[in-house]
């Protein structure tokens, strides 16, 4: 008795674990399969944008960007669909041992059960319940052996049902070890072809570099010209956020010396509900995709020459419009000579700015929502790509966008 009550309390503790283990890691697999329909989603608006701007005839440099961007999260859909696959194995692996031990804990149930019923068997036909009961020698007796035939005949009951529910897990196990098997086929088929579109990707970059390399002058003038273009616009936008600063101090008797603004109870209210959204804060469009993140990085074609970007640059529709990605007020609207429109919002000491604006819907001091219409998004007349520069400041200091902003 002692051995079967420790042989439960071992089932149990063995199930426990297995619940849980299965719950840890249907949670990741949601998580990455997640994941991975967001790469899928991502590489279709590449696609998309990338073929928009061969149509409009985009520069090669365009392109390279975006077959480049492409061929980045190319590799990471690869990578998630691999960590797919590895924990689907886990899983199957998992499914395999459980099966193995309930066939065992189900081939118990039936001996301890057949053992059971032969003894009831005997017990039938040696003995008749009622004579039984009233061979008993007195009350107390009787009633204490009405008692053990109950409990033996609820014993006997409950071990029947527990067979008919080791017999469906078991049927439930196979059922989703068939489905885990078909999953595994699949990721694996997915990712075979994954692979196969992105050594066309990459030969389509080789194409480019030596379409690139036959005009290296051209190109090498083009990056040129974008990165003067870049610092221009850097310069003016980091101009315009110290005089705003300087700006409301002075407005209300502080320093204008200082980099900081000095905050109203409201304003810091503000500042801190756009701080505890890092990390969740929208789109500064309604779709689109990074092709130029936040930094340095080395020029793909020539990794001696440095690229810098203090913001990130989206590419979207012919059309779109920029908007706020906060609550906040219109502190400055920009106009570099030579370039196009830009607004900047103040969100308490956070300042968002959008540039590359052809159309303003909004002028210095409005107050702005969430989501809310900035302006329209200029379309490169040459080239055919609509591009928003966008940047984010606390203060003085320049803040990587893709820390801020959901999913960039």
């Amino acid at each position: 008795m002692k051995d079967k009550f420790s042989y439960c309390i071992y089932c149990l503790i063995v199930v426990f674990f297995i619940s849980a283990s299965s719950f840890a890691q249907t949670s990741e697999q949601k998580a990455l399969e997640s994941k991975r329909e967001r790469l899928q989603e991502e590489i279709k608006e590449i696609n998309r944008l990338l073929f928009a701007e061969r149509k409009e005839k985009g520069t090669v440099l365009d392109q390279m960007e975006a077959l480049d961007n492409k061929i980045n999260v190319r590799q990471e859909l690869i990578r998630v669909t691999n960590q797919q696959s590895n924990l689907l194995n886990r899983q199957i692996n998992v499914n395999i041992r459980n099966i193995s031990k309930l066939r065992e804990d189900l081939k118990i149930l039936k001996e301890d059960y057949a053992e059971l019923i032969e003894k009831t068997y005997q017990n039938k036909s040696q003995n008749n319940r009622l004579m039984f009961l009233l061979s008993s020698e007195n009350f107390y007796q009787a009633f204490k052996r009405l008692q053990y035939m109950q409990q033996y005949a609820k014993h006997r009951k409950k071990q029947g049902e527990g067979i008919v529910e080791k017999t469906q897990e078991l049927t439930r196990l196979n059922q989703d070890l068939v489905r885990q098997r078909k999953e595994k086929d699949q990721l694996i088929a997915e990712n075979q072809k994954a692979k196969a579109e992105l050594s066309k990707e990459i030969e389509s970059q080789r194409s480019l570099l030596t379409s690139i390399k036959q005009n290296e002058a051209k190109y090498t003038s083009a990056i040129a010209q974008k990165q003067k273009e870049a610092r221009k616009i850097d310069r003016e936008i980091e101009r315009m956020i110290k005089s705003a600063i300087a700006s409301s101090n002075k407005s209300s008797g502080k320093s204008t010396s200082s980099a900081t603004f000095a905050l109203t109870p409201e304003a810091k209210l503000l500042a801190d509900n756009f701080s505890s959204n890092k990390g969740r804060l929208i789109w500064p469009v309604e779709k689109g995709v990074k092709s130029q993140g936040y930094g340095v990085y080395a020029d793909k074609l020539y990794p001696g020459i440095k690229h810098r970007n203090n913001g990130v640059t989206i590419t979207t529709d012919k059309g779109s419009m920029a908007r706020a990605i906060f609550e906040g007020e219109v502190i400055a609207i920009l106009s570099v000579p030579g370039g196009n429109k830009g607004v900047q919002i103040k969100h308490g000491n956070y300042i968002s700015t959008y540039y590359n604006l052809s159309i303003l819907f909004v002028k210095k001091g409005d107050k702005v929502a969430a989501k809310e219409a900035l302006g329209e998004i200029n379309t490169n007349r040459l080239d055919g790509t609509t591009k928003l520069k966008f940047y984010l400041y606390k203060d003085s200091d320049r803040l990587n966008p893709e820390d801020w902003i959901y999913q960039l």
